[in-house]
C-alpha cells in the first residue's frame, strides 16, 4: 500500500511517460524469466555429459544447447537494457518535472520563508530528493519488477527437477526474508527520516559555515567557533555509528542464511545418496548448486529495493514539505493600489515561533520622500519591521500601508515594485555585470544599465573589469569584494527606480574606500524617495528626518538626532558608546613588536 502511494506520487508527475515505466516493469520481468532459461540448456548438456560418459565423442546435443543458452542469455540483456531505457527517460523527466513543480511554487513563497528554512536544506531537498526519486524509478523499480519474477519462474525450475531439493533450497530463502523483513520495517523508516534529518542539519550548517569563513579568518578563530556546524558533524556521526551497530548481527544472519544454501544441498546430497549415486540425482544437485546463487541475488535486489523505497518515500514526504508551505495570500477581487510612496505602521504585531514578539505594537509613519532610520540594539526588531514593510512576511497583528492601501491588498507585481530592498550582505549571480543590474528590469538597454552604474559609482569597477559590462562574475578569477557587490546591487535598486527604498545595514562589510562611495551612492538613490535605513553606524543617520529607536521589538523614541540627544534616554546612550569606540587607538606599546 505504501509502495503503491509513493508510485501513484510520482506518476502525478509523470504524464504520458508513466507509460514507460509500467512497460520497463514488463520487461524486467520478461528479461529475468528469459535469464532463467540457459540454466535449462546448461541443465541439458550436463545430463547428456553425464549419459555418454567416457565416451564423449557420441554426444550430438552439446553445440546445440550451448548456443541456445548463449542465445537467451543475449536476449535477455537486450530485453534488460530496452526496459532500462524506458525507465531512465520516464525517470528523468519526473525527475525534471518535481524540480520544476518545486522552484515554480518555491518563486510564490514570500522571501522571509527562505531565511527559516535554510538555504542549503532547501538545495538538498530540491537536488537529492528529486535525484533519489530518479534511481529509484530508473533502476530499483524495474530491477525489482525483475527481482519478483525470478523466484516465480526458480519455483518451478526448483519442484521440476527434484522437489526435496527444491524444497531444502527455499528453507534459507524464506529465513532470509524474515530477517530481511525485521530489518525493512517501519522502524527502519524512521530511521531512514532520522538519517535525511542528519543530512540536511549537516547540509544546512556546512553552507552556514562556509559563508561565515571570512569572519573565522578574520578573528583568526577555528571550527570550533561554529559550534551549530560541529554539533551537526558530531550528530550525524555519532548516529551513523549507532544505526550501523544496530544492524550488524541482523545483516550477518541475513547474509548467512542467503548464501546457506550450499549447506543445505551438500547435507541433503550426502543424505539421499547413502544407498548410491544416480545420474539423475547427481545433475539435479549440479544444476541446483549452479542455480541457487540466482536467489541471493534476487533478494539483494529486494532488500536494496525495499530500501530504496523507504528513501523515495522520505524524499516526496520532504518534497511536500516544501509544496505545502502556503504562499502569502493575494487579493484579487478587490485590489488596492498606492496613491503615493508613504508608509504607514498600525500597531503591528509580529513573532516567528508564535510565542515571543519580535515587533510589538508598532505604530509610525513615514511621509512621501522622506529619509528614516531604524536604530537600536541587535535583536531589537529592525531587520524585521524592515521585512514586514517589504512584505516578506505577513503581520500576526495590525496593518501596514503604502500610499494608503494596505500592503496585503496590493498585487504582488505591483508591490515588488514599489518597494526594493538592499541587503547587508548582497550576492551576484554568476553572470555579466549587464546581467546582473539588468535583473531589476529586463528589458533595460545597455545606456539605462550604465546610467544607473554611474549614479551607483561602480565605474570604477567596471574600467578594471576585462570585459567591462559584458564580464562574467565569479569565473576566470573575476571576483568584486563586498563593497563592490554591494555598489553593483545599489545600482540595480536603480535601475528599478521604486519609490520605497530599504537600506538594511547596507554598508556592514565596506571598507573605508568603498563605505564613502557605497554612501554616496546611497545620497543618489534617496533623491525624491521614501528611504527606511537600518544601521549601526550612528553616523550615517544624522542627517535623516526622523530616528526611530527600537528595543525589544517596540519604539522607545522617536525623533532627529538633535532632538533624541535633548531627550537622553537609550539613543544618548547608544551615541556616546558610538563616539567612545572610534576613538579608540591602538597604542605603540601593542604593536611595538
Amino acid at each position: 500500500m505504501k509502495q503503491q502511494s509513493s508510485i501513484s506520487q510520482l506518476f502525478q508527475y509523470a504524464g504520458k511517460f508513466r507509460y514507460l515505466t509500467i512497460a520497463s516493469w514488463i520487461l524486467s520481468a520478461v528479461s529475468a524469466l528469459m535469464a532463467l532459461v540457459p540454466f535449462v540448456y546448461i541443465w541439458a548438456i550436463i545430463k547428456e555429459v553425464l549419459d555418454v560418459a567416457p565416451n564423449f565423442s557420441s554426444a550430438q546435443g552439446l553445440a546445440h544447447n550451448g548456443w541456445m543458452a548463449v542465445l537467451f542469455a543475449y536476449l535477455s540483456l537486450f530485453v534488460y537494457v530496452c526496459g532500462l531505457m524506458c525507465s531512465h527517460i520516464s525517470a528523468f523527466r519526473i525527475a525534471a518535472n518535481i524540480r520544476s513543480k518545486a522552484m515554480h511554487h518555491i518563486v510564490t513563497l514570500p522571501l522571509g520563508f527562505m531565511g527559516g528554512f535554510g538555504s542549503g536544506k532547501m538545495r538538498k531537498i530540491i537536488n537529492e530528493s528529486s535525484a533519489a526519486t530518479e534511481t529509484y524509478l530508473a533502476h530499483q523499480l524495474p530491477d525489482k519488477a525483475g527481482a519478483i519474477a525470478t523466484p516465480i519462474g526458480l519455483l518451478g525450475l526448483l519442484f521440476f527437477f527434484d522437489w526435496r531439493l527444491g524444497l531444502l533450497s527455499i528453507v534459507p530463502v524464506i529465513l532470509a526474508f524474515v530477517i530481511m523483513s525485521r530489518m525493512t520495517g517501519e522502524k527502519m523508516q524512521q530511521k531512514m527520516k532520522e538519517y535525511q534529518n542528519a543530512l540536511e542539519d549537516m547540509s544546512n550548517e556546512a553552507v552556514e559555515y562556509v559563508r561565515g569563513v571570512p569572519v573565522v579568518k578574520t578573528f583568526g578563530q577555528t571550527v570550533f567557533s561554529f559550534k551549530r556546524f560541529k554539533a551537526a558533524i558530531d550528530n550525524y556521526g555519532k548516529w551513523v555509528i549507532s544505526y550501523t551497530k544496530q544492524l550488524r548481527l541482523p545483516m550477518m544472519a541475513y547474509t548467512t542464511a542467503i548464501n546457506g544454501v550450499f549447506a543445505f544441498l551438500i547435507g541433503a546430497g550426502i543424505y539421499f545418496t547413502q544407498g548410491g549415486v544416480t545420474n539423475t540425482f547427481l545433475i539435479n544437485l549440479i544444476f541446483y548448486i549452479i542455480i541457487t546463487p540466482v536467489i541471493s541475488i534476487t533478494l539483494t535486489k529486494i532488500m536494496h529495493s525495499s530500501e530504496n523505497q523507504m528513501i523515495v518515500k522520505d524524499a516526496l514526504e520532504r518534497i511536500d514539505s516544501v509544496l505545502n508551505i502556503q504562499p502569502l495570500a493575494e487579493e484579487t477581487e478587490h485590489p488596492l493600489h498606492s496613491k503615493n510612496a508613504s508608509v504607514e505602521l498600525q500597531n503591528v504585531c509580529f513573532s516567528y515561533d508564535g510565542t515571543h514578539r519580535a515587533v510589538d505594537g508598532v505604530s509610525l509613519k513615514i511621509e512621501q520622500g522622506k529619509t528614516v532610520a531604524l536604530v537600536g540594539p541587535s535583536g531589537g526588531g529592525k531587520s524585521t519591521l524592515a521585512a514586514l514593510i517589504a512584505r516578506f512576511f505577513d503581520v500576526g497583528e495590525g496593518s501596514i500601508l503604502i500610499g494608503g492601501a494596505d500592503i496585503r491588498k496590493i498585487p504582488k507585481a505591483e508591490l515588488m515594485k514599489t518597494v526594493s530592498f538592499v541587503f547587508q550582505d548582497s550576492r551576484l549571480l554568476k553572470a555579466s555585470i549587464l546581467d546582473n543590474v539588468r535583473l531589476a528590469k529586463p528589458d533595460a538597454s545597455r545606456e539605462e544599465v550604465m546610467k544607473a552604474l554611474t549614479a551607483a559609482q561602480c565605474m570604477d569597477i567596471i574600467e578594471k573589469m576585462p570585459a567591462g559590462l559584458d564580464t562574467i562574475v565569479g569565473t576566470k578569477g573575476v571576483f568584486l569584494s563586498g563593497g563592490e557587490q554591494q555598489r553593483i546591487a545599489i545600482a540595480r535598486v536603480m535601475l528599478k527606480n521604486s519609490p520605497v527604498v530599504i537600506l538594511d545595514e547596507a554598508t556592514a562589510f565596506a571598507d573605508p574606500d568603498n563605505e564613502s562611495r557605497v554612501q554616496a551612492a546611497f545620497a543618489e538613490l534617496s533623491k525624491q524617495k521614501t528611504v527606511i535605513m537600518i544601521a549601526h553606524r550612528l553616523t550615517t543617520v544624522v542627517g535623516v528626518d526622523e530616528i526611530f529607536v527600537l528595543k525589544d521589538g517596540k519604539i522607545l523614541q522617536n525623533g532627529t538626532h538633535q532632538q533624541l540627544l535633548a531627550q537622553g534616554g537609550l539613543y544618548t546612550e547608544m551615541w556616546n558608546n558610538y563616539q567612545t569606540s572610534v576613538k579608540w587607538k591602538v597604542g605603540k606599546e601593542a604593536v611595538s613588536c
